[in-house]
């Protein structure tokens, strides 16, 4: 039974359509541009022509229309578009009363584009998920825009919208990120565009938000957690690791007579065995063993780089 339903919908639509079309075709009218795309205030001109004689001709249209005339060319022209809703049509009286009309597209860029974190202030936890907004002002018709999110200049993400409005309108699509250490200093930024086809600009309207610059809180996180050194002269142990907030150090051994908070050990005459090195910010901690060995009597070095 549905499948008969739609059927019969469908049919009616196809039929409907074919209808409009003959109409047109019977209408001995023809217009010089098919479609019009035009920016909001922005000045419009169409001609509507014929080859036939006919009784009156004209343009029906809330702003630039133009009376019967006995003329075979007539043009619809507007220099400050501002009618949202408007819908002209070229009318013709030959053999019947008939007409063809003209589909406008206003268009307006947006007033301001903007990103910015929802629910949230102060910097992002590593792992944790959070919601980006991009505030869309004024912008029409939304069934053309798309709005593209960006981290530095990789796209990430696009939206469309599926409203069928004329009207100027805000939208407000999200996007959710997940950011990890290296997401640290990032820049976020989205870009309204309004693809308005091949009648529009050449070039696609676009209007972009300033970029959002991320902070992200990580914990320390050494690349190894054990190092052997087997060198000679200066010994330095550099435990220096990256976090956010900067970490503190503590290091441990049974040959350290007292406590170093330094990232770096560093001694002429540092005893051979096992160095621990504990990196603690608010987040966590963690640790690396350096293994020192000598390779015999005099001064040894140790070079242990971290990042």
């Amino acid at each position: 039974m549905f499948q008969h339903f739609f059927g019969f919908v469908y049919l009616s639509a196809v039929s409907q359509l074919v209808s409009l079309r003959g109409a047109q075709a019977e209408c001995p009218v023809q217009l010089s541009q098919q479609r019009v795309v035009v920016r909001y205030n922005g000045s419009v001109a169409v001609n509507c022509s014929t080859s036939v004689s006919h009784k009156g001709m004209g343009w029906e249209a809330s702003e630039g229309a133009v009376p019967k005339t006995s003329n075979s060319l007539i043009t619809w022209r507007v220099s400050h578009l501002t009618e949202w809703e408007i819908q002209p049509f070229c009318y013709i009286n030959y053999e019947r009363p008939c007409q063809v009309e003209l589909p406008v597209i206003i268009y307006k860029t947006p007033d301001s584009v903007s990103i910015s974190i929802v629910k949230r202030t102060g910097p992002m936890i590593a792992g944790r998920q959070y919601q980006l907004q991009c505030d869309v002002h004024d912008v029409a018709p939304v069934q053309y825009l798309t709005v593209k999110w960006y981290k530095g200049q990789t796209l990430l993400d696009q939206i469309t919208f599926t409203e069928d409005s004329k009207t100027p309108v805000n939208v407000n699509p999200t996007l959710l990120i997940r950011p990890d250490r290296d997401d640290d200093g990032a820049q976020y930024w989205c870009e309204a565009e309004l693809d308005l086809g091949a009648e529009g600009p050449q070039y696609p309207p676009k209007e972009t938000s300033d970029p959002l610059n991320i902070t992200v809180y990580y914990k320390p996180k050494h690349l190894n957690s054990t190092e052997t050194i087997i060198q000679k002269d200066v010994v330095t142990l550099n435990c220096t690791v990256k976090a956010n907030p900067a970490p503190v150090y503590i290091w441990y051994s049974d040959h350290l007579k007292e406590e170093i908070n330094s990232s770096v050990l560093q001694s002429s005459t540092l005893s051979p065995g096992n160095y621990t090195c504990n990196a603690t910010n608010s987040l966590g901690s963690d640790s690396k063993v350096f293994i020192f060995e000598s390779t015999g009597p005099g001064y040894y070095v140790c070079i242990a780089t971290n990042s």
